[in-house]
């Protein structure tokens, strides 16, 4: 016997689960998770820091409003998601100045150097800081979401791939696991995985591509100051930052991937910690753990939110990127707006039409410039 929801979410991570948060309560919401746990891949190997000068102009305005969410839910909570930290770019004049954005200010080399002590003089000769950036706290905002969706109501079913989709009458039915599911809108936030939830759900895919991206926990001889910002090449060759008394690196690749559990790749992460350890003094002495992750992106590089022009009740919340906590929150008040509105009830949600005034409504627009529905 089937389980009757409005809504059916397919996959786990930071935008499964924010939008679960944000329509339980609204609607009946279901959330299926191939994995025994949530999170388990892109999203519990973040690097963790929400950048307003990162990212196509959607994608800055969207993190502009998930930065305007989340302080809104940290006035209200004992534990902060957020936490203060810049985030500078070094390289090359040309490099810098191409990258930069209205979020960031250029500042000296000396500047610089006085911010991140650790980097070497004469490795770089531009710099560009975006003091409204912040880290955060991915568990506990994954954490937020799924007791808030629980709380409202939503029902979260983990272990559960979903093996079986088709549109039968004016809904879905979904096998997941060894559960059967109906819904009036089927949500394809699976990530990785999402154009092959498509071509199983007789949906025609958009072609996302997965790309890979390493991070590592290092040893380091000289600590960086707790308030040291987030430093990354101007040529997307690396970052780090503090960690507290160890360092997070990345070499940043940006290698095309099948949807898979990534690992490292051998000799990624010993030719990073050979390059900082020219390029800065900290020292890195070892590695305690490594992964990789997979950076989902359409061929635009921006998020894909809306319902498909053909598939009826088909609502594809995919293509994030390397974007994906810090558009969460904006995303989810999107897709629940629009969601809602195509079950036929506003639950004080925003006007499908973006007719609203206020912060929501900019994001709104911001997203009607390139899909509102997923065309073909």
């Amino acid at each position: 016997m089937a389980a009757h929801y409005d809504v059916l979410i397919v996959g786990g991570g930071i935008a499964g689960l924010s939008l679960a948060s944000a329509l339980a309560g609204r609607c009946s919401v279901a959330l299926v998770e191939a994995e025994q746990e949530l999170a388990y891949h892109t999203s519990s190997r973040s690097a963790r820091q929400l950048i307003p000068s990162y990212g196509p102009p959607v994608v800055q305005e969207l993190t502009v409003r998930t930065l305007e969410l989340l302080a809104a839910r940290d006035a209200e909570a004992p534990e902060a998601v957020l936490t203060p930290r810049s985030f500078m770019l070094v390289g090359s004049a040309e490099d810098v100045a191409a990258e930069a954005s209205g979020h960031m200010q250029a500042i000296t080399v000396d500047h610089a150097l006085k911010l991140c002590p650790a980097l070497r003089p004469g490795t770089f000769e531009a710099a560009g800081l975006d003091t409204g950036s912040f880290g955060c706290n991915a568990p506990l905002l994954l954490e937020d979401h799924r007791k808030r969706a629980l709380a409202a109501g939503a029902d979260i079913i983990t272990g559960a791939r979903v093996h079986s989709a088709q549109r039968l009458g004016s809904g879905w039915q979904v096998g997941a696991g060894a559960e059967g599911f109906e819904a009036a809108v089927l949500v394809n936030a699976a990530g990785a995985w999402a154009d092959e939830l498509a071509v199983l759900s007789g949906v025609e895919k958009l072609g996302l591509q997965p790309y890979r991206r390493t991070a590592a926990i290092a040893a380091v001889d000289h600590p960086l100051p707790a308030a040291s910002p987030m430093v990354a090449a101007a040529d997307n060759t690396f970052y780090f930052r503090p960690d507290g008394q160890d360092v997070l690196i990345s070499p940043s690749e940006t290698v095309p991937s099948g949807p898979e559990d990534a690992r490292p790749n051998p000799g990624d992460v010993e030719r990073l910690v050979e390059k900082l350890n020219a390029f800065t003094s900290l020292g890195i002495s070892g590695i305690r753990r490594a992964w990789t992750g997979l950076r989902t992106e359409a061929a635009d590089g921006v998020p894909v939110a809306g319902f498909d022009a053909e598939a009826a009740g088909f609502y594809w919340l995919a293509g994030q990127g390397g974007y994906g906590f810090q558009t969460s929150a904006a995303l989810a008040e999107f897709a629940a707006g629009q969601i809602l509105a195509g079950l036929g009830t506003s639950g004080g949600a925003v006007p499908a039409d973006g007719a609203a005034d206020g912060p929501e409504s900019r994001t709104a627009q911001a997203l009607a410039a390139t899909r509102w529905s997923v065309r073909r």
